[in-house]
């Protein structure tokens, strides 16, 4: 399903989210735990790859005989990760399941497909193929869940495309709060308390009651023993 114009022929609902830069690279190969004897080996030394909504898809830059697309469903992709070598460029490793009739043996049950981008991406890439998978894994549950289709979890068929959201989730700024039934800030209120706090009390105007008496009397002590000492 190639198109002359576009690169591939999109699918239903299907929205592309990313494009890798050109000159990225592909294998596809049996994973290293494989112990059969099928000799399957694929690569493209350069191309680009496309993450959409449904699925990844490889075109090569130069199809020949071996290799004239790749391409699989997201929901058969697993163990995605990326690798950053000291030198060199980084590569995005996956373990795909095939599906029937797309050219790959049957008796491989998994098949590792690595990518390596000679121009930068790899990141990028991976963290926007995490957030549509858990979207589509998000979409395929529901749809399990309300028994509306026949969910086949492999390709993900039966799920409503139209209804998976492929944009950012707005940032959280943190709650809004405020002073419960009123329009003001909880800080407007206490405002009035921190003034209180800092009034001091005015120094008082007049004397306190009984001054006067007790001042007269520690004047007339005060007499009496200077005349004791002349006598």
């Amino acid at each position: 399903m190639l198109s002359s114009k576009e690169g591939f022929v999109r699918l239903p609902n299907e929205h592309i989210i990313y494009t890798s830069p050109p000159r990225t690279s592909l294998s596809l190969k049996p994973p290293s735990a494989w112990q059969g004897k099928e000799n399957f080996s694929i690569s493209s030394s350069s191309g680009r790859l496309y993450l959409t909504n449904q699925r990844i898809v490889y075109l090569p830059s130069e199809p020949n005989e071996r290799i004239q697309s790749f391409t699989a469903p997201l929901l058969n992709l697993h163990d995605s990760h990326v690798s950053a070598p000291w030198f060199g460029p980084n590569a995005w490793t996956v373990l795909a399941q095939p599906v029937s009739g797309g050219g790959i043996p049957a008796s491989l049950q998994l098949v590792e497909v690595k990518v390596t981008f000679n121009e930068g991406g790899a990141f990028d890439f991976h963290s926007n193929f995490e957030r549509i998978k858990d979207r589509l894994q998000q979409a395929v549950e529901q749809a399990r869940d309300s028994g509306a289709a026949s969910v086949q979890a492999q390709t993900g068929r039966g799920v409503n495309f139209t209804n998976v959201h492929l944009d950012e989730l707005p940032a959280y700024d943190g709650p809004n709060v405020t002073n419960p039934g009123r329009n003001q800030p909880i800080d407007t209120a206490v405002e009035p308390l921190r003034e209180t706090a800092n009034t001091t009390s005015p120094a008082p105007v007049e004397p306190p009651p009984g001054y006067e008496e007790v001042q007269q009397q520690s004047v007339a002590e005060e007499l009496e023993e200077q005349l004791r000492r002349a006598g």
